[in-house]
């Protein structure tokens, strides 16, 4: 029997039309739901944000798309599920998930966001470890005795 994969629905009863998007940092994977017509809501693994990232450096980093395009993120509800990492890395993959849904509502945002770095992966990653090493790079220290 052959399973047929179907496309995720783009509509849902309670909160209506929302744009979907993925974004990514190091290890981390935040799936973005953007909904146009909210109340402000911004909810992150099924808690509130400002439960979620304790530093408002973290917070404002998350907010960071819609001052760049002069929106106000009241105008809309968030919904994110974020897997793996550590907050920061969390809160960085939420900014490029959010930056990529509003690009998909509105194309004429893409050169802001481009401008502020938001649509760029970042793929640093932990350099793997070389056998014969300590670790990545690191040589076991010599001894002349």
């Amino acid at each position: 029997m052959i399973a047929i994969a179907k496309k995720a629905p783009t509509e849902t009863a309670e909160k209506g039309i929302y744009i979907f998007a993925v974004g990514k940092r190091k290890t981390v994977v935040a799936r973005v739901k953007l909904y146009p017509q909210g109340k402000g809501e911004f909810i992150v693994n099924e808690r509130k944000a400002k439960e979620v990232f304790t530093t408002k450096q973290d917070l404002d980093s998350v907010t960071a798309p819609f001052k760049i395009c002069e929106l106000s993120e009241k105008a809309y509800d968030i919904e994110v599920k974020v897997v793996g990492g550590g907050e920061h890395s969390r809160a960085e993959a939420i900014r490029h998930g959010i930056a990529r849904n509003l690009v998909k509502e509105d194309e004429s945002r893409r050169p802001a966001l481009r401008k502020a770095g938001f649509l760029t992966r970042d793929s640093r990653t932990k350099e793997r470890k070389k056998p014969g090493l300590k670790r990545a790079r690191r040589s076991p220290q010599w001894s002349k005795r």
